[in-house]
């Protein structure tokens, strides 16, 4: 329980203190709010090592694409994700939900990034074009586009069939995806305490080539994740 504690206490303080050092950089080139992010994902790191003794391991570097267009399909069992893959990748785009905008200095670091944001909960106009500001995006930056295809945190033992969302950025873009598989609900979970010594895995599978029957590539990217993390968790 005093872990938990201090791990809460210190991992806050610390994301608040980052927002408030890079605040000024709002105002300055976007590269520089980017460096901030990494330090965020550093810090979500040292946190869970110092204060919960977790042991993290990273496999597949190796299958990480390089030199050409990609998005990121990955799980999304705790906020560490969320902080730490703009370590391992070059600053993802995020896709992610509108709300999450509307928090002060966080929300204005995710509109810096240029984050791509949707409202779940209506068929708006804006919704409309939201591919369109994919294409966007993709088109103006070497930045990964990164999209969690549970479309929300989920439990560690959740197995529910992926949305719709990374099948239609892989029809409209026509580009690899990397599937990233990450068991930090195991001790990040959503609801309830922290839980200490245990390893986090982070599994960077082989990229699905572009092309693929859209039936099928829904189904090789869940078979793919879900096998992956049926053998970390």
């Amino acid at each position: 329980m005093i872990r938990n504690l201090f791990f809460s206490v210190f991992f806050y303080l610390g994301i608040i203190l980052i927002c408030l050092i890079f605040l000024p950089s709002f105002f300055l080139p976007k590269k520089i709010v980017l460096f901030g992010g990494k330090i965020m994902g550093y810090w979500s790191k040292f946190c869970l090592e110092f204060f919960l003794s977790t042991k993290i391991i990273i496999k597949g570097r190796e299958n990480i694409v390089s030199n050409e267009k990609f998005f990121i399909a990955c799980t999304h069992q705790s906020m560490f994700e969320t902080f730490y893959l703009q370590t391992l990748f070059n600053s993802p785009v995020f896709i992610l939900k509108k709300e999450l905008l509307s928090i002060p200095i966080f929300g204005w670091y995710l509109k810096k990034i240029e984050s791509i944001s949707i409202d779940r909960n209506k068929i708006n106009k804006e919704n409309l074009y939201f591919y369109e500001k994919i294409k966007s995006s993709m088109a103006s930056t070497n930045r990964p586009i990164i999209i969690f295809p549970q479309a929300t945190r989920v439990a560690v033992d959740d197995r529910s069939p992926f949305k719709k969302g990374a099948l239609r950025i892989y029809e409209n873009l026509n580009i690899k995806c990397q599937p990233v598989a990450i068991n930090s609900g195991s001790i990040w979970p959503k609801s309830g305490p922290l839980i200490p010594n245990r390893i986090l895995t982070i599994s960077i599978l082989e990229p699905i080539e572009a092309g693929m029957d859209s039936k099928k590539f829904l189904e090789v990217l869940q078979n793919s994740i879900y096998k992956e993390l049926d053998s970390i968790s």
